[in-house]
């Protein structure tokens, strides 16, 4: 016998397999109990268009289900798509009581509890929110927001250099740190770079196999932010490996300091169904998406290594007094190789 919260806790891991494909949709996970309180089907969301977690699930159950218990990470939809509204398979399959970790935000799809208790089923919302919502963190603040949720990604030595003096930067971050970021990577819908990166180090901006250095099947869209279209013609990230979006001034137009509009980037890209970003490459551009309120996550890569001189990981963030600096909360510590590798989020404007 599972409990509905070793249930729960099942199911925000099962969600995780969809990071990277499900865009736009959230990853969801989803455990059916049967009246006994056995396991009788899980599944998750895989990729955008095919069966919701919830449908896998019942799949699988059959009639096991009926009378049971259906513990989901994420409120069941309730509107026609690409697919049917799961409140109304939840309550075809006969179960009894369902179990929610997170309401869900979008407007479109939202009112599955609702339709659930009008059929007279149980309802519980709540259990295992938090750690459910920090699992699908980028789709949901990406609905709140209407725009890409951000992650700033940049590797460093211990006194914040990202590259020494004569411009020399591979390799600042260890072996393992590199096998980690291809992981990141693949749990994102796009990588965005800025054009002084691409000039300087040719960057692929691909996820390539943890095993044997091959390309994953899927890749993120790679954006190249180039204000004047300066990407050169064979630059790596014009190759077939991945599709790319190379962003000048005259297409988005340009923000305050008169380069690309960053703002309109992002709406481009959520109109695009992208949800998940991964901001890499250049001190510059992450300085400017910082002054602009734009990025929501840092993960660090810091080396155990002094330079001295060089350039530094961030520059030009509109901070000009230590009463402005931007303040993180630590959400991850932890040692990558010899790199220590953390986690951390944006404190808001309230919280300062």
């Amino acid at each position: 016998m599972v409990t509905e919260d070793e249930a729960m806790r099942r199911a925000i891991a099962l969600a995780g397999r969809g990071l990277g494909t499900t865009s736009p949709n959230p990853v969801v996970g989803c455990l059916l109990l049967g009246p006994d309180g056995e396991v009788v089907g899980e599944g998750f969301h895989a990729y955008a268009g095919g069966p919701h977690a919830e449908i896998v699930a019942l799949a699988q159950a059959g009639e096991r289900a009926r009378g049971g218990t259906c513990v989901v990470t994420l409120e069941p939809c309730n509107h026609t798509g690409r697919t049917g509204p799961c409140s109304e398979a939840l309550i075809q399959a006969g179960l009894r009581r369902v179990v929610i970790a997170v309401d869900d935000p979008n407007p479109v799809a939202s009112g599955g509890a609702a339709t659930l208790r009008a059929a007279g089923l149980q309802v519980e919302t709540g259990v295992r929110r938090a750690e459910a919502e920090l699992g699908n963190i980028a789709w949901l603040t990406a609905v709140r927001r209407t725009r890409p949720f951000v992650t700033w990604k940049f590797a460093a030595t211990l006194d914040g250099r990202s590259a020494a003096a004569d411009g020399t930067s591979q390799w600042v971050s260890s072996a393992e740190s590199r096998f980690d970021v291809h992981e990141l990577r693949s749990t994102v819908d796009a990588i965005v770079a800025g054009v002084g990166t691409v000039i300087a180090d040719d960057p692929q901006l691909t996820v390539r196999d943890l095993r044997d250095g091959s390309l994953a099947i899927k890749q993120p869209l790679r954006v190249v932010v180039d204000s004047h279209g300066r990407t050169p013609e064979n630059a790596r990230v014009r190759d077939a490996a991945a599709p790319t979006w190379i962003v000048t001034a005259a297409e988005a137009g340009t923000g305050p300091d008169g380069r690309v509009d960053l703002t309109a980037v992002l709406a481009g890209l959520y109109a695009r169904g992208i949800r998940n970003v991964l901001l890499e490459g250049g001190p510059t551009l992450a300085g400017a998406f910082l002054a602009a309120g734009l990025v929501d996550r840092v993960i660090g890569y810091v080396a155990p290594k002094l330079l001295g001189a060089g350039r530094p990981a961030l520059v030009d963030a509109g901070i000009g007094t230590i009463a402005d600096a931007l303040e993180l909360d630590f959400t991850d510590i932890a040692q990558i190789g010899g790199d220590l590798r953390f986690t951390a989020t944006l404190r808001s404007a309230k919280e300062n």
